[in-house]
């Protein structure tokens, strides 16, 4: 039985920790904070109740293995796990709408083709295959086995198999999301239901490589799912698993360096100046966070990968609002920038911020949620930059403003509303102006790689949306699993097969 030190509650750390702890090791977790699950925070006020982090989760067969393979009681046991449909409903520049239906190619082509006009959804179906492909070839690689040594092989390949496009009197193919948009998709609508996917992990689709297709895909084959009483609620059925597994939790415990012997982790210094030792510590934090616990843990492999490109923020609206929810109001709307331009160069240029941003409107069907039945809970949630101090007040008003085309009574329903700013991020999770990690992705020299889960330090390890294989709370799962099987099987495990 190994003594492990793992540093941070979120869910990566966590999931790492309770398998841990199943393979017969004495697990203990120092959380800074008094709480528990990273970004899954929750704002209550005057009866209502709001997710403050994701507010939805893909790929939930992530955590239906980690409950199998920790204990007896499934997932659906531990939440109540409903899947949303439709997945999504658009409203675009030109006050188009479509609601797309979850998890059902042929429903999403027709209702595609109904809403955008015939050809519409083959367009985008035909997309679908060619993304699955990208999907099938980098699987693997980037979720479900450590980082290569040879990285460099998921960093020079691209794996979207794009359509010959002639340009210029040459023949070319795509290889960011936008040329995709324009060579392939063919339509302004189409193009921006695709950007969107990457704009929500404030990618810039004009440089993020064609690769990024893997992420609509994931939505429309495994579907998007809702946690009942909200997704802190998943993290309150992983922390509890933890408990019973007899992981031992030190909440307001700051660490504050990793402690080094004869060359490998020996555990962890606290901020109160206590001393744990252990036998591998496993580190939840963000990458200044880890620079600051141990200069010589970070490496990527044989050789490193590039610096990744700034990461990006959230502000979200919490807002209550009298009145019940209307019969068979969508779960989830994004509301599309008018200008598309101009919200790029806001966010990725040196623009201003925009006046009307894509705003994602999350509108649970969740009695859970609500003081009664003659109330709702809406919650609008936009990318911008992670810049400390940004002042969110006029953005805010913005993004209500952006909503009224999906809740058109919006204004005249407000009884108050609360603003969730990247600072409140940075508070929950440590990571600097309150960064988002983004999911890994293959192909654009590596940059969109994250380090490995190993480290320079033996017996030091990382793990969480800043680790291999990056952010989203599905990968935050694989992550600890991977975590689990180095310390456990060693350097020669290779992932689930």
């Amino acid at each position: 039985m190994a003594r492990i030190a793992v540093i941070g509650a979120g869910m990566g750390a966590m999931a790492a920790a309770a398998r841990l702890a199943v393979a017969g090791h004495r697990v203990v977790v120092y959380e800074r904070t008094d709480t528990h699950g990273g970004a899954l925070r929750r704002f209550e006020r005057d009866g209502f109740s709001f997710d403050t982090g994701p507010g939805l989760l893909p790929l939930p067969a992530v955590y239906r293995d980690l409950f199998v393979k920790t204990g007896k009681e499934p997932l659906e046991r531990c939440v109540d796990l409903v899947q949303v449909d439709p997945s999504s409903r658009h409203v675009f520049a030109d006050g188009t709408r479509v609601s797309l239906p979850n998890a059902s190619r042929a429903g999403v082509v027709a209702a595609l083709d109904e809403a955008l006009g015939s050809g519409a959804g083959k367009r985008w179906g035909d997309f679908l295959v060619r993304a699955r492909e990208a999907w099938d070839r980098t699987r693997r690689p980037l979720l479900e086995e450590p980082l290569w040594p040879n990285w460099q092989v998921l960093a020079e390949r691209e794996p979207y198999p794009a359509v010959p496009h002639k340009r210029l009197l040459r023949t070319r193919r795509a290889g960011t999301l936008a040329e995709v948009g324009a060579w392939e998709l063919r339509d302004a609508r189409l193009t921006a239901l695709l950007e969107s996917h990457a704009l929500a992990y404030g990618l810039d689709p004009r440089t993020t490589p064609a690769s990024a297709t893997v992420l609509p895909y994931m939505e429309h084959a495994f579907g998007i799912w809702y946690v009942r009483g909200g997704l802190r609620e998943l993290a309150r059925a992983v922390y509890e698993r933890c408990v019973a597994r007899k992981v031992e939790f030190r909440f307001g415990a700051d660490v504050t360096g990793v402690l080094e012997k004869d060359g490998r982790a020996s555990g962890v210094e606290l901020a109160d100046g206590t001393v744990a030792e252990a036998d591998f510590v496993v580190a939840g934090v963000a990458p200044g966070a880890l620079d600051r616990l141990s200069a010589q843990a970070v490496v990527r492999g044989d050789g490193d990968v590039p610096p990744q490109p700034a990461a990006a923020s959230r502000v979200t609206v919490l807002l209550a609002l009298r009145g019940a929810r209307p019969e068979g109001t969508a779960h989830r709307t994004v509301v599309h920038a008018a200008d598309r331009e101009a919200e790029l160069d806001a966010l990725f240029g040196t623009a201003a911020q925009n006046p009307r941003p894509t705003v994602t409107v999350l509108r649970p069907d969740d009695p859970g949620l609500v003081p009664d039945p003659d109330h709702e809970a809406v919650a609008l949630t936009t990318v911008v930059p992670a810049r400390p101090g940004e002042p969110c007040d006029t953005l805010a008003e913005n993004m209500i403003t952006v909503a009224e085309r999906a809740v058109p009574d919006l204004r005249d329903r407000l009884l108050w509303h609360e603003v969730r700013t990247p600072a409140d991020i940075a508070e929950a999770t440590g990571a600097e102006g309150g960064a988002v990690p983004v999911p890994a992705l293959a192909a654009d020299g590596g940059r969109l790689l994250h380090p490995s889960n190993s480290t320079r330090v033996p017996g030091l390890f990382t793990v969480g949306g800043w680790a291999h294989p990056g952010g989203g709370l599905p990968h935050a799962g694989m992550s600890g699993a991977l975590v689990a099987g180095l310390i456990v099987e060693g350097p020669e495990f290779r992932g689930s097969q």
